[in-house]
């Protein structure tokens, strides 16, 4: 029995249009029982079209996000709702986004060098500081390690935020928009009804919880090898007051979110440089040159007129959080200068993508 294929309704059939219902596998030519309806497709249009054979919705952008090479996973719409109620849209968006963030192997050794470095660094501290050092040697709160290793915490995060911090979140966020169209995933995206603003929200939410994730890892590493290698105890502050240890520590981790906070506003630039290219090395690296930049021309005094709306000069502007009382100004300014620069580039971002022609 000789078969043959037709297509959809509508479309191209050995060259010609067919305006018919149409009938997808093999059928008969020569007089044979046609086939059953469960191996007949929907009219183009009907419901069942835009159901798969569980009732799931169909992943309009499966195919093409299946041939991306390195980012294999199931799209967000296809996830079956769980027990106790349908799943938000955006809500599995957001858990689909989280899995390829931290599920890339890429992701996972950017965060593993962060949590070795703070390893490294107390072995470092501890072979070499024997005794308190002079004022103005080192990275903040390196005079205070030698009595207290809570304060490893403050050192290394002083000492990541020069370097490998900027670096890890400009992979990230270079990789958030500019990586899904480079890889020809970003218009399968669009194909579902995610919306551009709510796929933009979603890339910059995960982009923030990359930020908290990394700098709480490289706290608690360093809390862990403080507590091992040097002496604890009591928490004495900048300004000569003791404090308990776990007061200490929750001030560092005020610290830790405050550092978190700086990231996502140089996230916010990162992704607003993704948005304008398909190539993720392009975003990556002008996000590390203006941070590199910013970062020198914030040491040059002739410059000081234009420090403060440097995007990293208050990233160190929380040593006000060891005083006591508490100078919270320091913090304010710093953390009125992150919000600046996460709705202007943002928006931004915004602009840029809501009106950009996606092709790929």
């Amino acid at each position: 029995m000789s078969t043959e294929s037709r297509s959809v309704a509508g479309q191209p059939v050995n060259g010609q249009v067919s305006g018919e219902a149409v009938v997808a596998g093999p059928v008969s030519t020569d007089g044979a029982a046609p086939p059953s309806a469960a191996d007949t497709l929907a009219v183009a249009g009907s419901p069942a079209a835009c159901q798969t054979a569980d009732g799931a919705p169909a992943n309009a952008g499966e195919t093409a996000e299946a041939g991306a090479g390195d980012r294999p996973r199931q799209h967000w719409l296809a996830e079956p709702a769980r027990k106790g109620g349908p799943v938000p849209a955006w809500l599995r968006f957001f858990r689909s986004e989280l899995r390829l963030v931290f599920g890339r192997p890429r992701n996972l050794a950017l965060l593993g060098v962060l949590a070795v470095v703070p390893i490294f660094f107390g072995i470092v501290f501890r072979l070499t500081i024997s005794a308190p050092t002079g004022p103005g040697n080192g990275p903040p709160f390196l005079n205070q390690l030698a009595g207290n290793g809570v304060f490893l915490a403050l050192v290394v995060l002083a000492l990541l935020l020069l370097l490998l911090l900027p670096v890890a979140i400009s992979v990230i966020s270079g990789d958030s928009i500019a990586g899904e169209a480079g890889l020809g995933t970003l218009r399968g995206l669009l194909v579902v009804p995610a919306g551009r603003t709510r796929l933009l929200t979603v890339k910059y939410a995960v982009i923030c919880v990359f930020c908290l994730a990394a700098c709480l890892l490289i706290t608690v590493v360093a809390l862990i090898m403080g507590l091992i290698l040097f002496p604890t105890g009591p928490v004495t502050l900048l300004s000569g007051t003791t404090v308990s240890l776990g007061v200490g520590i929750v001030r560092i981790l005020v610290v830790t979110a405050y550092v978190a906070i700086a990231l996502m506003s140089a996230g916010a630039i990162g992704l607003a440089a993704s948005t304008m290219t398909q190539h993720p090395v392009g975003a990556i690296a002008a996000l590390l040159v203006l941070v590199i930049g910013s970062e020198i021309c914030d040491q040059v005094p002739q410059l000081s007129a234009i420090h403060s709306y440097l995007p990293t000069h208050f990233w160190l502007s929380w040593d006000g959080l060891f005083r006591a009382p508490i100078d919270w100004s320091g913090v304010e300014h710093g953390l009125l200068s992150f919000a600046a620069y996460v709705v202007i580039f943002v928006s931004i971002a915004w602009a840029k993508f809501t009106s950009a022609d996606v092709t790929s």
